[in-house]
């Protein structure tokens, strides 16, 4: 019984012990709610100014001439940067 009472006692301090230590960490508090995280206080960033392409009309596809599609220079140039 004295062994029992002994190990009971050792038990809950050791888990006493691991639970204050645990909860002393900063992201086991956020998880639990105990303390909040602030918001950085960042400024907004600037959106990148976009570069403005060049506008080509609708591509035309010539009638009655077939063109190679593997050497088309339509089809590897017509990509805007």
């Amino acid at each position: 019984m004295l062994n029992f009472t002994l190990g009971a006692v050792a038990g809950a301090l050791i888990a006493g012990t691991l639970t204050i230590a645990a909860a002393r960490q900063p992201e086991l508090q956020t998880k639990l709610g105990l303390i909040t995280v602030p918001l950085p206080m960042t400024p907004a960033a600037a959106r990148p100014v976009e570069p403005q392409c060049r506008q080509d009309g609708p591509a035309r596809p010539a009638v009655g001439k077939v063109q190679e599609i593997l050497f088309n220079r339509q089809r590897f140039w017509s990509v805007a940067p």
